[in-house]
């Protein structure tokens, strides 16, 4: 279901609550996104005594060692004739991350979206088993509440296919997706990778597909790396390690529920990139500001984007103030007369969001 990831504080305890908001988010940055994250990565493989999936042929669990549990998790297949090796570096870089990770093989390198979406709820079931498992170092150390499905080309048709199977998966992220004639009525929130030139799944037959037969009351985001060709999404280093940032974002927000991403999501990572030749999504994200109820453009604010002053359009004297997009307040005042202006030729580039009468309205600063 479509979110508006928005924030309304009760009043007597706004004070603690900004507190705590602030200290959310602060460590929401680009800069956080590393490859790899700040956790050390180890490995399971059935030799060490997880579970033999029927419906996939051998599996690597990749896991942090130094992170603090419970962890979400997201199960990767590769795609058509390709060995779990073509998308091995998702693993490290997510476990790294504190998310843990299984790539799995397929049964046939022959196999088809569908079999490789059952793989992938097999491979599920799995770090369910792992969960449990007495002498497993994952031992009740795993959220199974929050699932994501991942994989490439078959393998990212198959990923769409299993969130159709399976509603309590929380996330999608399909790297340059093949599925013809797709079948996608499911609400669970997908991320679609592709390249302008791929010739094995060109968008316009592919991904563009996914994602305008992804229902729009489901959140989804098409990325389209310029140039980039099949396996672009391959690695979390694809696109200047855009891809890896993206993804990560993307879990953190829909897989983990992390409002926090959002904003880093809309307003950094997708604003603008080089890197990207297309882009389409309906995220809708509100900052997180105390107090704000409504996000309409009731109040005129010019010119937008700006450099040095912004003036607003309000016919009463009224309180402003100007927030980052986590909610960082960093001006405030008050406005008078027919001619009402606002100074932020201190600010650096970026979005920023200004509060008046509980109304949030965007500014871009260049």
């Amino acid at each position: 279901m479509k979110h508006q990831y928005s924030i309304v504080i009760v009043l007597l305890v706004a004070f603690l609550t900004t507190t705590s908001l602030f200290a959310q988010c602060e460590d929401v940055t680009v800069a956080s996104l590393t490859n790899p994250g700040p956790f050390e990565v180890a490995t399971l493989t059935e030799a060490d005594g997880i579970r033999n999936g029927p419906d996939y042929a051998g599996a690597t669990i990749y896991y942090p060692t130094n992170a603090t549990p419970p962890y979400s998790s997201i199960a990767i297949v590769p795609g058509f004739t390709a060995q779990p090796s073509s998308v091995e570096e998702w693993g490290p870089f997510y476990a790294s991350h504190g998310i843990v990770s299984i790539i799995i093989g397929t049964n046939s390198p022959f196999d088809f979206p569908e079999a490789r979406a059952a793989g992938l709820l097999d491979a599920l079931e799995t770090l369910r088993q792992e969960n449990i498992r007495a002498t497993s170092p994952l031992e009740g150390a795993l959220d199974t509440d929050k699932f994501a499905v991942s994989g490439w080309s078959m393998g990212g048709g198959g990923a769409q296919r299993a969130a159709v199977l399976d509603p309590s998966i929380k996330s999608v992220v399909a790297l340059c997706p093949w599925l013809p004639s797709p079948s996608l009525d499911h609400d669970i929130p997908v991320l679609i990778f592709s390249g302008q030139n791929d010739p094995t799944a060109p968008p316009a037959q592919h991904a563009n597909i996914h994602y305008n037969e992804t229902p729009s009351t489901t959140d989804k985001l098409l990325f389209e790396v310029e140039n980039g060709n099949h396996s672009v999404a391959n690695t979390p280093s694809g696109a200047n390690g855009l891809i890896g940032q993206i993804a990560l974002s993307w879990l953190r927000l829909n897989m983990e529920e992390n409002d926090c991403y959002c904003p880093l999501l809309a307003d950094e990572l997708l604003d603008d990139p080089t890197e990207a030749s297309t882009i389409q999504t309906n995220m809708e994200c509100a900052p997180i500001i105390l107090g704000v109820t409504d996000y309409s453009h009731d109040i005129q604010v010019y010119p937008n984007p700006t450099q040095n002053v912004v003036y607003v359009n309000v016919a009463t004297d009224v309180f402003f103030e100007i927030y980052t997009t986590l909610g960082q307040k960093l001006l405030q005042g008050e406005l008078h007369g027919a001619t009402k202006q606002i100074d932020i030729s201190g600010f650096s580039e970026g979005v920023y969001y200004l509060k008046i009468n509980n109304e949030a309205i965007k500014i871009v600063k260049k």
